[in-house]
């Protein structure tokens, strides 16, 4: 992250702001969307998140860290907006099912078996484990990252990394099975 641009953005500086977005919006939606496992709440993340820090950037103390105050702000949304989703208690209906009620012929698959029993898997893990794979192997961020975005020491994080790894592991076992 350019520094720069953290620095005018910590000054007031909208169109400052607007280039770190422009840089990091795909990072924290991709972030969002492992944490969340659905576009619509991912994008709600995304922008949620954004609108976070734009409100508290002043506050930022230290500007070299910005990825990873970003990165525990998108973890924070994520999780009130999966709290707030199960609040809502809509039940989300496949386009599939949309299209076979409609008499239409189902929309084809596009995801391999492999990447839909991923998905079902993680779908299954709680939001913790599902952030804490997202930021290991979706943004290939290492312990010491991880453990400043989650604010917790680094071998909590190692230790929640690999209970969070043998949680997927035992769903994609149970996906295997049942498939």
């Amino acid at each position: 992250m350019d520094r720069s641009n953290v620095d005018a953005a910590r000054s007031g500086d909208r169109s400052a702001f607007d280039g770190i977005v422009r840089t990091e919006v795909d990072r924290v939606y991709r972030l969002a969307l492992a944490i969340t496992g659905n576009e619509t709440d991912a994008a709600d993340t995304t922008q949620e998140a954004f609108l976070h820090a734009w409100r508290h950037v002043r506050e930022l103390r230290d500007p070299d860290r910005f990825d990873a105050w970003l990165g525990r702000i998108v973890v924070n949304q994520a999780r009130m907006v999966l709290r707030s989703r199960r609040r809502r208690l809509v039940r989300e209906i496949a386009v599939s099912d949309v299209a076979a009620d409609a008499g239409r012929p189902p929309v084809p698959a596009v995801a391999t078996d492999d990447a839909l029993a991923l998905r079902a898997a993680l779908a299954r893990l709680p939001a913790d484990q599902r952030a804490i794979l997202g930021l290991r192997h979706l943004e290939g961020r290492g312990i010491a990252e991880i453990a400043a975005i989650l604010a917790v020491p680094e071998g909590t994080a190692k230790s929640r990394l690999f209970a969070a790894r043998r949680a997927l592991e035992a769903e994609l076992a149970e996906e295997v099975a049942d498939g």
